[in-house]
């Protein structure tokens, strides 16, 4: 059975655990820890208080793994989330600090199944502080963006553990959920007017009715009062809950966008035939279940870093998508609540990791693409923001410009959430786009462009939500300076403090790869460790024995052709930065190695001919001491001329 470390509040207002207060160390985090730092007023305390909290940070990041992605012997994952978590508690930087590396953790972290009795505690952890703190405050804290990022990522865990059957033991966990599930759906009315906030909850909410087996009423998210007899029964559904994780099958688009990026990742030619299958399902897009869609979208995003083909299909989903929603939502004006009220976040998803793939793609054909789209035409390049139409454009391209001319030619108050949302999230991830590329000089043409559109947008804009959308980003990048004014470069920031997900994308897909074609030689999601530890040498052939015979194949469906297992992993960003380096080096190392090379041959020639000149120099003293001695000009061991021989012969002749 899983460790109980579900966190309790006590009457201090500090989050505890069962788990942690028997396991206490000398060097573990405390609640009188926790409430000494938050309620001292004395500076000297303070300040000694402040450094021993620097040093249980230190100590955090070591176990997290950061610089290492989560491996090394140091590294144990449950532990550092959980002293995480309670060092979140702490007020001022170290609550930043720590929400900011468990972000960054729980992006890069391989799935494993030991992790999971963490990640409930987090995941509660992050509920109860959303619903029972978040919510009672009037104002909007940065706060609560984290919270909200990482609250998204760790139910993105859960549900890829759910996928694979590995929950059942965790009742328990899921039964405490509910009080927090009912107290999200009505998070409407705080977070409607950010939707980047607003989708990570709905994302939390959407994976605890599948792994809850619950119905939520879909019109309880947006109009709670309509709906008070329909939340009655809620209480009484607590104990009924069922978990059919088996019963849960994926669609048919997530599954062919999970083989388009094993296509990829092993270079198969096989990648149009699945590509073309792909676009002959992107009417599941349109499901009101959008959550395999979110999914599908991500996945088909990672290969779309890697390959062109993927980003077009990508583009493509994506504009057919728009098409279809906004032909509806133009014929029928009442059925903007009810049918299609969670298209939005299909919407703003497909901006976020429209985003990443500008800023991580593999090359800069990739980058340009999705920035500026695949009509490398002026019009696209230059958008003007000044005056509104009244009628949408016809929409050409699903690139950042594009998707921008298209949002922004028409917003209002009374248009649709699928607009506003889509205008929202592309400033939104724009400026946080800009904040990233700072300091990068390799990228001065994307930044530059990126500065250029919000420049526009603050001149010409006059809808206060897409302001706000730049007053968020900042505040979540802890930047007060202003993003249009500001021409300083991009301070080091430290490991951890991470604006996009880079590596979330790709565990999925690598982990559903595996979950949708299963070989029996690959186990990605261990099973429950044995309670017993054994050693490792004498059970080393019994344990690889048994695993062959323990892997479970969790197939979706039937399939005829299923591709092999990718035979690499996905380049990482740091290894790709680290290649670019390798390739950087050796080109400068050419260039200094032809420079040194002619430099040694114009030496030789000078040294050759200081030689030469030397050795004319001896011969002309040779002949000038010869000439002086024996008054001959003649080169040694060289005869005279023929005319003197034959004059000297006559001249004896007369005397014979």
């Amino acid at each position: 059975m899983p460790v109980n470390k579900s966190p309790v509040m006590n009457k201090s207002g500090v989050i505890s655990s069962s788990y942690h207060e028997k396991s206490k160390s000398p060097f573990s985090i405390t609640e009188e820890f926790i409430l000494r730092f938050n309620q001292t007023k004395n500076p000297k305390k303070e300040e000694e208080l402040l450094d021993i909290a620097r040093k249980h940070i230190v100590r955090c990041k070591r176990k997290l793994g950061l610089k290492t992605l989560g491996t090394g012997r140091h590294v144990h994952l449950p532990t550092a989330w959980t002293e995480v978590v309670y060092l979140a508690q702490c007020k001022g930087e170290i609550q930043d600090e720590a929400l900011n590396m468990l972000y960054a953790s729980l992006d890069h972290a391989s799935f494993d199944y030991d992790h999971l009795p963490a990640l409930f505690f987090v995941a509660e952890s992050v509920l109860y502080r959303l619903c029972c703190d978040a919510f009672r405050r009037t104002y909007l804290y940065s706060v609560e963006i984290k919270l909200a990022k990482i609250g998204y990522l760790v139910f993105l865990r859960i549900f890829i553990y759910f996928l694979y059957g590995h929950l059942g033991s965790f009742k328990q966990h899921l039964l405490r959920f509910q009080p927090y599930l009912y107290a999200l759906c009505f998070s409407g009315e705080l977070y409607s007017k950010y939707p980047n906030i607003f989708s990570n909850v709905q994302c939390i909410l959407n994976i605890m009715k599948i792994i809850c087996r619950r119905e939520l009423p879909s019109e309880l998210i947006f109009s709670p009062v309509e709906n008070k007899d329909k939340s009655k029964n809620i209480d009484s559904e607590m104990e009924h809950l069922q978990l059919n994780q088996k019963q849960y099958e994926i669609n048919h688009l997530l599954w062919h966008c999970v083989a388009a990026w094993s296509c990829v990742q092993k270079n198969s030619p096989q990648l149009n035939k699945v590509l073309e299958h792909l676009i002959f399902h992107k009417t599941q897009l349109q499901k009101k279940c959008w959550l395999d869609s979110a999914l599908a979208l991500l996945v088909l995003g990672e290969a779309a870093k890697l390959n062109m083909a993927c980003l077009k299909a990508l583009m493509d989903l994506m504009r057919d998508f728009l098409s279809s929603i906004m032909s509806v939502l133009n014929q029928e004006e009442s059925c903007k609540v009810d049918s299609f009220s969670w298209a939005w976040n299909v919407v703003y998803i497909y901006t976020t990791i429209l985003a990443e793939i500008c800023l991580y793609a593999a090359t800069s054909d990739l980058q340009k693409t999705a920035f500026i789209g695949f009509c490398d035409c002026e019009s696209s390049q230059d958008i003007l923001l000044t005056e509104k139409s009244e009628e949408l454009p016809e929409l050409k391209e699903t690139s950042i410009l594009g998707l921008l001319e298209y949002f922004s030619s028409k917003t209002s108050d009374n248009c649709d959430q699928v607009k506003w949302t889509g205008y929202y999230g592309l400033v939104y991830n724009l400026v946080k786009m800009s904040w990233e590329l700072r300091g990068d000089k390799e990228q001065d043409g994307l930044g530059n462009k990126i500065w250029q559109i919000l420049q526009k947008i603050r001149d010409h804009e006059k809808d206060g939500r897409i302001h706000n959308a730049v007053n968020i980003a900042q505040a979540e990048i802890n930047d007060p300076t202003d993003p249009f004014t500001s021409y300083r470069t991009k301070d080091l920031s430290s490991v951890g403090d991470e604006n996009f997900s880079k590596y979330i994308g790709w565990r999925i897909a690598n982990v559903l790869s595996k979950l949708c074609f299963p070989s029996p030689d690959a186990c990605v999601l261990p099973l429950e460790k044995p309670l017993r530890k054994r050693d490792p040498m004498k059970y080393l052939n019994k344990k690889q024995d048994s695993m062959k015979k323990r892997v479970l194949r969790f197939t979706i469906r039937e399939h005829s052709s299923v591709p092999e297992l990718p035979l690499f992993r996905y380049p990482d960003f740091f290894t790709r930065a680290d290649k670019e380096l390798a390739r950087i080096i050796d080109h400068h190392w050419q260039e200094e190695l032809k420079i040194r090379q002619n430099e040694d041959a114009v030496c030789e020639a000078e040294e050759r001919q200081r030689k030469e000149l030397q050795e004319k120099a001896h011969f002309r003293e040779i002949m000038e001491r010869r000439e002086e001695k024996l008054h001959k000009q003649t080169k040694p061991y060289e005869l005279p001329p023929r005319t003197e021989v034959v004059s000297s012969e006559k001249k004896t002749t007369p005397q014979n």
